[in-house]
Parts: C-alpha cells; structure tokens; sequence
C-alpha cells in the first residue's frame, strides 16, 4: 500500500505553532487559518515521529500528534492514521480503525483516502479515542456568538472542578440551550438549570449569574462523578432526575424525559466514563446492584 503523499517538508513546525500562539484575532476565516496552520504544525511533527526523522522513532507519539491534526480536519494526517493501521506499522494492525480515519478524509474528497477505503472495509462506528475532544472545540466552531461566550467560561471554569468542558457544555445544551436566565416548570433555574435546593447545597446565591450557576453545576457534576465513579450514564440520569432516583431503579429510571436526556448527552460526550476524584464523596451504595442489572 502506497504511503507517498505531496506535503511540504520544508515548513517548521515550530515557527507555525509560534505564529499560531501569538496570533490574536478571532474573526471566523482567522480562526480557520489558525486551526490550519496548527494542524500543518502538528502533522509535520507526527511525520518525523513516525519516519524517525531526527528523532526516535514513535508510532504511538506519531499517532497522538496525527489524531490532533486529523481534529483539527487536517485530510493527509488523516490519511496517515490511516495508512499506519492498515499496514500495521509500528501499531497492531486493524483495518476497522484505518477505515474510521480513511473515511473521515475521503469525506473531504480526499480519492487516496476513498480508494483505500474500498481495500479496508467498513470503519469502526466507535470515534477512536485518540479523536477525542475533552473540551469541545468542535461544539465551540459551530456556535453562535451568544453560546460562544458561555463555552468560554466553561472552558476557563471546568478544569478548576475536574470536569471535561465537553461534559459541562452537553449539560448546559441539553438543560437550557445556553439560554442564562431559562426557568422550568419546576423552578429550576440558569445556564445548568439548579434547582434551589442544589443552588443552596453548592453554594449559589445568584443563579441567573452565568459563573455562579456554572460553579454550581460543576461542583454537583464532580459530586456525581465521585458517587456513580465516573459513569457517565448515570452521571447524566442523576443530574436530570436525580441520584435518589438513579439508586432507587438501579440504573436509568423509566421517565422517558431522563431516558431522552441521558441519549443526548451521551450523542454529545461520546464516551462512557469520565475521571473522577474518589475523596470528593464514597460511591453510590446500589453501583454493585446497577452493574448486576447491567449483565441481565
């Protein structure tokens, strides 16, 4: 299987990051170029992982610096990813993954990627987890202004917590579609929709004020990572009805509406689990119950 792509060898990847981290615009086309010129950065580094071009040779770090680029929609990265599972290189071998990236790059038109496709089979339906993006920069490109400026508070807020962006971000969406001052039915109130008694038990005076409720919607998250020890599942079917609820059915309870919601969370998070700090709070009593409901 043919590897030769056209790419410019002669770029230095670290003048293209410097420029890249120096830059201070943030108008659309900027902000595409910018992701460009990181993912050309990144690209050319994996390149010299995976060749050992000056360097030892590293599969897996020539992998993790090609799955930032290919995030980042960069087609020859993908490409590569590609080519190094189907042909084993350095890696085991495993035609369903390079089938995931080859047809994320002949989905740009790429017609090595859609040859090499045919020769592959069908890609795995599993994102890779090194495609993984904790904090949501692709929900971020596609927002509008106004959500815009809450994924950035997000961003600045969730780490402090020990949550991805990306789970805070899927909550905000599902809870209140960004909207700060989104009030339900059952008084639920701001960004993460508290409900008074969880404003009051993490502390939330003003919570149609973006960054308290923001606070106070990550503090009860990293409660509920600690409790259910990092599923998320039960993560998202606690935050909408509740972990009492969760305990009591062992599991997901039968609302349709929490069923609903934990299904877009999960479309969004895209993975099962998430890290969580064990000495926030002790697990759930019922987690052996659930996991033996589980295998039923």
């Amino acid at each position: 299987m043919t590897h030769s792509r056209s790419i410019c060898d002669n770029s230095k990847p670290w003048v293209l990051f410097a420029l890249f981290l120096g830059s201070i615009s943030f108008s659309p086309a900027f902000a595409e170029n910018r992701n460009a010129d990181l993912a050309l950065s990144l690209r050319l580094e994996g390149r010299t992982y995976e060749h050992g071009d000056g360097v030892k040779r590293d599969p897996e770090k020539a992998i993790q610096l090609y799955c930032e680029a290919a995030r980042l929609g960069d087609i020859e990265a993908q490409y590569n990813l590609g080519w190094m599972y189907a042909n084993g290189r350095g890696i085991q071998r495993d035609d369903a993954t390079a089938a995931y990236f080859f047809s994320m790059a002949a989905k740009q038109g790429d017609p090595l990627s859609l040859r090499m496709l045919r020769q592959v089979g069908d890609p795995v339906s599993k994102v890779p987890e090194c495609l993984f993006d904790s904090d949501g920069h692709d929900i971020l490109a596609k927002a509008i202004p106004e959500h815009k400026k809450v994924m950035d508070l997000v961003l600045k807020l969730a780490p402090e917590y020990g949550v991805y962006p990306r789970l805070a971000m899927a909550i905000i969406r599902a809870e209140s579609n960004f909207n700060p001052v989104a009030v339900s039915p059952k008084n639920a109130q701001g960004l993460m929709q508290l409900i008074p008694e969880t404003a009051e038990r993490f502390n939330v005076r003003k919570p149609f004020d973006p960054e308290q409720n923001i606070r106070g919607g990550l503090s009860y998250l990293r409660w509920l990572l600690a409790y259910f020890k990092g599923d998320v599942t039960l993560v998202a079917a606690a935050y909408n009805a509740g972990e009492g609820a969760v305990n009591r059915f062992a599991g997901i309870p039968p609302y349709p509406e929490t069923q609903g919601y934990v299904k877009r969370i999960r479309d969004i998070f895209k993975r099962e689990d998430h890290p969580f700090d064990p000495s926030v709070t002790p697990p759930s009593p019922e987690l052996q119950k659930i996991a033996l409901r589980r295998l039923m």
